[in-house]
């Protein structure tokens, strides 16, 4: 893709040839600014996430872009980068099918005094007993308020095994215990910045596919599914009751495709496998060196290529 710059004294615009071949004014990412979060970072721990890529990621991040969509939020840690940055537009949409990660977003845009009014509670209360008495509450039909179960989420996903989040078929979740000596429940100024950061964001729970209705020409979207496992052993997709299959990868690449026809800058994230390259040929695929910390099968352990799929 060529990038055609027209100087102006205060460079708020660009004219750029958008991957469907036309040409579109834009408006470039504020930066700076008095008011601009700092140090915001993931306030969850998440299997996959992309804390420790965006150094690796710099050099595939547009400069210039309307809208910043990303439909599998997870612990968001690309968001969090770029508004740190201040290279966010006005408008930002994060995106999850998972309605108990969208819901812990919210309350920490929304209702921060008491989600951590509840969360030093369970600081205090912490133990295996404890653990496993709050995991239980899903499958007891509490009727916990959206605070309440923000609050649970967060807790849950700060002390089970490695950070994952793991449902059953009903939807329960079924992460053991981790084996954490004094974890960081109540982490107030992550969560103060992150709820700075979020403060103008929309949430939604929202499948991936109703994107290409909703995505507009110059929209920046990053994609960072539940991977293709890179064994038969080494799926951990159990996210949402209905996990995440190869059915699913097939429709995101078609999205994707879809997407790219509209102008939209797509930049996707997944494992390096022949189903994930024959998918994506005929797009740029860069790879980036990741390392992995769970997996099933000891033989994906360690430092694994993925690939960064762009569209630009």
């Amino acid at each position: 893709m060529h990038v055609i710059v027209r100087s102006m004294p205060a460079a708020t615009e660009e004219v750029r040839l958008m991957p469907d071949g036309h040409t579109a004014q834009l408006k470039v990412a504020p930066g700076g600014g008095g008011n601009r979060p700092s140090c915001a970072k993931p306030f969850l721990k998440w299997a996959g996430g992309k804390q420790r890529l965006l150094g690796q990621f710099e050099a595939f991040f547009p400069a210039v872009f309307s809208r910043y969509l990303e439909p599998f939020v997870g612990g968001a840690a690309v968001f969090f980068h770029l508004a740190n940055a201040g290279r966010l537009p006005r408008q930002v949409l994060l995106v999850d099918h998972n309605e108990e990660l969208i819901n812990a977003y919210r309350a920490v845009r929304d209702r921060l005094s008491e989600l951590m009014d509840i969360l030093a509670v369970h600081q205090e209360r912490h133990g295996p007993d404890y653990y496993y008495h709050v995991r239980s509450l899903d499958r007891q039909g509490a009727g916990l308020g959206d605070v309440e179960r923000a609050a649970r989420t967060i807790y849950l996903n700060r002390t089970c095994y490695n950070g994952l989040y793991r449902v059953n078929s009903r939807g329960h979740f079924n992460v053991p215990l981790g084996s954490y000596k004094n974890p960081t429940i109540l982490d107030r100024e992550t969560l103060l910045a992150a709820s700075r950061s979020l403060r103008n964001v929309k949430l939604e729970v929202r499948d991936f596919r109703t994107l290409v209705d909703l995505a507009q020409r110059g929209d920046y979207l990053y994609f960072d599914p539940p991977y293709h496992p890179l064994s038969k052993t080494a799926s951990f997709t159990g996210y949402t009751a209905g996990n995440f299959r190869e059915g699913d990868q097939r429709d995101l690449a078609e999205v994707f495709a879809r997407l790219s026809e509209k102008g939209c800058l797509c930049m996707l994230s997944n494992s390096y496998t022949p189903l994930i390259l024959e998918l994506y040929r005929g797009f740029r695929v860069e790879t980036v060196e990741a390392s992995r910390a769970i997996n099933s099968d000891g033989n994906g352990r360690g430092t694994v290529q993925e690939v960064v799929v762009l569209n630009y």
